[in-house]
């Protein structure tokens, strides 16, 4: 033990562990005498009142008694035993109080980055509107759209939306500007230029259905 400090409780509490292991492993009996104070602190490499306090912790639990000038006695192997098994479930539950503080650290790291990510992704696309206002929208023509089997014309396609459709992608075919009698048909991708008010007003169209 002397000068091995490898888990994070304070040196007298270690200290005090380390006793009661010895004690509960036989090493020191019920009935003996260890060392005084001044003897296990150079043992320890300590002070003396590192050793008062692993001592106080000893005693409170009923494992030791300190005689004055008379060392300190062993009481109870059971005791010792049962101080054991709390300070490894102490260490136990510090080491996964430890874990969660970094998890949550990560996450909180994950969310800001993730937070700055989007906000350049929102400027980028800002900046990229800005140079170019003609960057086109796409959509989807869900099934149960009352566009479905309807062309462009007979839907007043432009007089409800004000989009301007460049294309429609169908399947792996791609209609370059469509007519005004080109069927509209589910799953059809309408490739389409506008403003963002266009683009929710198209939106909100595509999504009527026949029963509404």
């Amino acid at each position: 033990m002397a000068g091995d400090r490898k888990t994070g409780a304070p040196v007298y509490q270690q200290i005090a562990i380390d006793l009661a292991t010895k004690i509960s492993n036989g090493k020191f009996r019920p009935g003996e005498r260890i060392s005084g104070r001044s003897t296990m602190a150079g043992h320890y490499n300590v002070s003396p009142e590192t050793i008062r306090r692993a001592v106080s912790i000893l005693e409170d639990a009923g494992v030791v008694a300190a005689r004055p000038q008379a060392g300190i006695e062993i009481l109870s192997r059971d005791k010792a035993v049962e101080l054991v098994h709390k300070f490894r479930d102490i260490e136990a539950l510090t080491a996964i109080k430890n874990n969660i503080c970094e998890l949550l650290q990560s996450i909180t790291r994950q969310q800001i980055e993730l937070q700055e990510n989007v906000r350049l992704l929102i400027e980028s696309s800002e900046r990229y509107k800005t140079l170019n206002p003609f960057m086109p929208f796409e959509l989807q023509i869900a099934p149960g759209s009352l566009v479905v089997g309807q062309s462009l014309s007979s839907a007043r396609f432009w007089n409800n939306t004000g989009a301007t459709i460049i294309g429609i992608k169908r399947g792996e075919e791609t209609i370059l500007s469509p007519g005004p009698n080109t069927e509209l048909r589910a799953g059809d991708i309408l490739v389409f230029i506008g403003d963002d008010e266009t683009y929710f007003r198209t939106s909100s169209f595509l999504s009527r259905t026949a029963e509404e």
